[in-house]
């Protein structure tokens, strides 16, 4: 996609929008190959895993070392693609064996260790326990509902999770079941995607070894969550497409080409999609499209100045312009880009925002109230010694040196610009009571920057090579390095993720199994406990209200619930605070007869059903509250309900395992 065009060329005239056409279709045409092939190798590989017993990853080795084995096929696959790209043979053939390195390269990093297990990074413990309950919500039904609470749209964007949803209704599979194999092909997908964006912007054989170094990074940090991760490993390669859409100084020729309007449409596309998928990463990347568009503005006006002030006596052509109306073209494409980006992710958002024009908004959503250590201070990635340090660094190096020289580095450099300046914001929005969660953005920060690093190692190694007389030998030596260096990182990248891997095998899944043989715990009566629901109130999962403190019920089966997990995760239309006051109100209440008027009052819809745990003359619930700005920022805290409560024949009572479920008669 040529990156210039001359000042005639600047308007979007019918013979560029055709060109702009077929750049987006021959483009969205090769994704949707690749993509293909990223499916069948993860559906493939998923597959073939599952056919064998295999041990438990926090008891054995043997899955690591297996893991491992299949990097190395991934690495010779993508060695094969790289070296068939230079010599300019079979490029089709060169671009399937990059397809398939790269899809090979994600399935067997994260399934082959999870193989063992029913349960995605991080089981269904913490975060995840919001995330799979979400996906089990959107595969119950296409709808786009909240993910815990009736009759409200989503807050969360609800696009990676409805695809998901769609998956597991092709599969057969519950959301929970799902999750896994579908993470695992989303990422692969996502690093086929990130990788033909690259070979449309520069060389093919550098896209492939680009990706292959963004992609490991990524899923080293942002695959736990995988519906970030998609957005991560495509951030580096749409930057470098939003500045050449933006940024379009004069070159002749330049009037053949789509005058860099494919690239504001694929801009566009991408910054839609990642705001129907996570609202912080789409921010920070239409942060730093927004600065590249002032950049190219204010750019424009210093060459227009330049013409219209020569220095010489000769005059140019265009000398009589006003420097101003020079910065309209790098605007104008700005806004195309966002109009193209506001349409997309108005499909997920437009509910929300028009529920939000008809109901007061409470001022509850704490979304924004968390400050770990890690969003207290800079995050400085190329000072640590460590083999991704040490490309962090030579990407930081490359950066600084090729600022003033390459299109790459000025895109990626920008990238790395708005992460620091947003997580500067981030701080002093504590002083405001809340924050802009820039401990999320370590991920895109270390892709952009390994992006930059590789960049660096192959001109570095080509600067060298030329400066010492270019002796044959280098070559080989350089590439050598490279793949040892590339080997050495993905083999740890199970080792980085031990804790959120182990957790997938110690926490109990829907079928009520731990994968690593150990007994389960209380979750293994849910699936009772959904029996006596369906039966006692004669409804669909989906038509009753639960109220439970063991949230992750709801992670397993579609019911809603009457309260979420924790007030961050919770929709701000749902009102958190007032929804637990009034949950303390009804346990203070003296008889069942004042219970069930209190529920008939209930400004929402009172709950079908109380799922309680058990103590002495109680039924408890463990809610949560937010205790932002202390760290951590959730704080437990106990509801009893006095059991006389629900000695009126409207309620029904039955012990299962360790849980007490209530029953509302209507």
């Amino acid at each position: 996609m040529s990156s210039t065009v001359t000042e005639t060329g600047t308007a979007a005239t019918p013979g560029r929008v055709g060109s702009a056409v077929r750049q987006v279709g021959a483009g969205l045409g090769e994704a949707v190959l690749a993509a293909v092939v990223a499916v069948v190798v993860a559906g493939v590989g998923l597959f073939a895993f599952s056919l064998v017993q295999w041990p438990a990853f926090n008891s054995s080795n043997v899955t690591r070392a297996l893991t491992t084995v299949g990097q190395v096929g991934a690495a010779v696959l993508l060695i094969a693609a790289i070296w068939l790209l230079r010599a300019r043979k079979w490029p089709w053939v060169a671009k399937v064996l990059s397809w398939a390195g790269i899809s090979t390269f994600v399935t067997v990093t994260l399934g082959m260790p999870l193989a063992a297990t029913k349960l995605y990074l991080f089981g269904v413990s913490v975060d995840q326990e919001f995330r799979t309950e979400y996906l089990t919500r959107l595969t119950d039904s296409a709808a786009l509902r909240d993910m815990t609470y009736v009759d409200l749209p989503p807050f969360y964007p609800a696009g990676w999770f409805w695809a998901g949803g769609r998956v597991a209704n092709v599969l057969g599979m519950d959301g929970w079941e799902a999750f896994k194999p579908y993470a695992i092909g989303s990422l692969a997908v996502a690093a086929v995607l990130s990788l033909v964006l690259w070979s449309r912007l520069i060389r093919s054989d550098w896209a492939v070894a680009v990706t292959a170094a963004t992609t490991a990074v990524a899923i080293t940090w942002a695959a736990p969550e995988a519906y970030s991760a998609v957005i991560v490993m495509l951030l580096a390669p749409a930057l470098v497409l939003a500045w050449g859409a933006l940024h379009r100084p004069e070159a002749a020729g330049a009037e053949r080409t789509a005058g860099g309007w494919g690239a504001v449409v694929g801009t566009g596309l991408f910054l839609g999609m990642a705001a129907t998928f996570y609202t912080l990463h789409f921010l920070v990347a239409a942060f730093a499209v927004a600065l590249m568009g002032l950049l190219a503005a204010w750019q424009a006006i210093r060459a227009q100045r330049a013409v219209n002030n020569p220095r010489g006596a000769n005059t140019v052509a265009g000398a009589d312009r006003p420097a101003w109306k020079a910065a309209v073209p790098p605007l104008l494409r700005l806004v195309a880009i966002a109009v193209i980006a506001g349409v997309i992710a108005a499909i997920v958002w437009l509910p929300y925002l028009l529920e939000t024009l008809t109901t007061k908004l409470p001022g509850s959503g704490t979304a924004l109230h968390y400050l770990p250590e890690a969003g207290a201070e800079l995050p400085l990635p190329m000072v640590e010694f460590t083999l991704q340090g040490g490309l962090c660094l030579i990407g930081t190096i490359w950066l600084v040196l090729r600022a003033g020289s390459s299109r790459r580095a000025q895109a990626l450099g920008i990238g790395v610009l708005a992460i620091y300046l947003w997580t500067l914001l981030s701080m002093v929005a504590t002083a405001a009571g809340t924050t802009l969660l820039s401990f999320r953005l370590d991920a895109p920060l270390k892709v952009l920057l390994a992006a930059a690093g590789a960049f660096g190692f192959v001109e570095g190694a080509r600067a060298l090579y030329q400066a010492v007389n270019e002796p044959a030998v280098l070559k080989p030596v350089a590439a050598t390095l490279a793949v040892l260096g590339a080997l050495a990182f993905a083999q740890d990248i199970p080792h980085v993720l031990t804790p959120e891997i182990i957790t997938a095998y110690t926490d109990t899944d829907g079928d009520g199994v731990r994968a690593d043989k150990r007994p389960p715990s209380a979750v293994a009566h849910y699936r009772e406990v959904d029996a006596a629901l369906l039966a006692q109130t004669g409804r669909p999962r989906d038509q009753s209200v639960v109220l439970t403190a063991d949230t992750s019920f709801l992670a397993f089966y579609p019911y809603f619930g009457f309260q979420a997990l924790t007030s961050h995760y919770a929709n701000p239309l749902a009102d958190f605070p007032a929804r637990a006051a009034l949950i303390k109100d009804w346990s203070r209440l003296e008889s069942s007869d004042e219970l069930l008027s209190a529920l008939a009052k209930s400004p929402w819809r009172a709950p079908d059903a109380f799922l309680f745990r058990r103590s002495g003359d109680n039924y408890t619930l463990r809610l949560a509250r937010d205790v932002y700005p202390n760290d951590p920022n959730v704080e437990r805290y106990q509801v009893a309900f006095p059991k006389t409560l629900f000695a009126d024949p409207a309620f029904t009572t039955t012990d299962i395992g360790p849980f007490t479920l209530v029953t509302v008669r209507t």
